[in-house]
């Protein structure tokens, strides 16, 4: 019974031992994260410092600059249509024709207008001539001459209302077939064949190539910096290609749902690489005097002395050193003074760190 009661109390006394070491053990393999001594791994960003420049992106849309409603100059039923929407078109193409029955019936009745008129004037330019001889000989009066010289004259004038009725009967009938007024795409097929129409209906839209634009809606904080901000457009589908666009039209009224102001730009070297309808990205860049470093917002931190970086040295110190803001810019703020070109700041996790610490960096971020 001795011997159990001996056992207990040096069991107790083995096993506090045991935690005690452990415990010294955990103390010494932590001691990483209050020694001084010991270099941390950071991210650093380098400095570097370009002409300010007020960046802007906005989503845009590629549109033709010139899109119009083609229709016929004459009423009927429509025969063909010979395209279809997307269609590439060149000027005079045939797009749509029209039953052309009645426009021949009216051709046929102009031409016989015609030949009885001029049936009609020589008829009465012969009797003006008769009239004329026999009074110069004394056997008719001035009254029948001046008959005959009227009757001429309107022989004459029906000649020439029959001549212009057909030409306007050859012109119906060349308005039978809708042809294409400039190269360009069909966007949309307005009639389809058996639909009767009238004249100056929209038949279909043709939007010309390769006059295309930029298409942007711009919030009103933008409204007087676009004027003189450069412009790029840069294509969802080829994001690495840039081409340069000048505003065109800028909307004086705000659209009522989303109060935005509808922009226009002109693609001056669009090429076979733009299509109507594609997505875009329109840059706007404003530049500005002065030089700024641009560095991720994560880099500040602010202790109650205003806005400030860690900046490390070449032997991997850390020193607090106060800038100034410029503005702050989607994920970035712009420096415009407080640090030096080429210095490298802490870019990340700067409310961990202390001054005097070591650091290390590991990885390097680049805005």
């Amino acid at each position: 019974m001795a011997k159990a009661s001996f056992f207990a109390p040096s069991c107790v006394l083995v096993a506090a031992l045991l935690l005690s070491a452990c415990d010294s053990a955990s103390s010494k393999g932590d001691g990483s994260n209050n020694d001084p001594s010991v270099a941390r791994p950071v991210m650093v960003a380098p400095v570097r410092f370009d002409e300010r420049a007020r960046k802007r992106t906005f989503a845009a849309t590629i549109r033709p600059s010139i899109e119009s409603d083609l229709g016929f100059r004459v009423s009927g039923k429509v025969a063909q249509r010979l395209v279809r929407n997307g269609d590439r078109v060149h000027k005079g193409q045939a797009l749509l024709t029209l039953d052309a029955n009645d426009l021949r019936l009216q051709l046929d009745q102009a031409e016989a207008e015609v030949k009885a008129a001029k049936t009609n004037l020589t008829q009465a330019e012969a009797d003006e001539r008769r009239a004329t001889e026999l009074q110069r000989k004394g056997w008719a009066a001035n009254a029948t001459v001046e008959k005959g010289h009227a009757v001429a004259e309107e022989a004459r004038s029906r000649l020439i209302r029959a001549q212009r009725s057909l030409e306007l009967a050859l012109n119906a009938r060349d308005y039978a077939t809708l042809e294409a007024d400039a190269d360009g795409v069909i966007t949309a097929t307005l009639v389809e064949p058996g639909q009767v129409i009238t004249s100056g209906q929209a038949a279909v839209r043709l939007a010309r190539l390769p006059e295309m634009e930029a298409q942007v809606a711009l919030p009103e904080t933008y409204v007087e910096q676009v004027r003189n901000a450069t412009a790029t457009l840069s294509l969802w589908s080829l994001p690495n290609r840039t081409f340069e666009v000048r505003l065109k039209e800028l909307s004086l009224a705000a659209d009522p749902t989303t109060r935005t102001y509808a922009a226009r730009f002109s693609i001056p070297d669009a090429g076979e690489a733009l299509r109507l309808g594609m997505s875009a990205t329109l840059t706007l860049r404003e530049m500005s005097a002065g030089h700024s470093a641009r560095l991720p917002l994560t880099a500040l931190f602010d202790h109650g002395s205003g806005p400030s970086v860690w900046v490390v040295d070449g032997e991997g110190r850390l020193t607090g050193r106060r800038v100034e803001i410029d503005r702050y810019d989607d994920r970035a703020v712009l420096i415009s003074s407080g640090v030096a070109e080429g210095e490298r700041v802490v870019a990340l996790g700067v409310e961990k760190l202390d001054p005097g610490l070591t650091v290390r960096a590991i990885s390097t971020l680049t805005y």
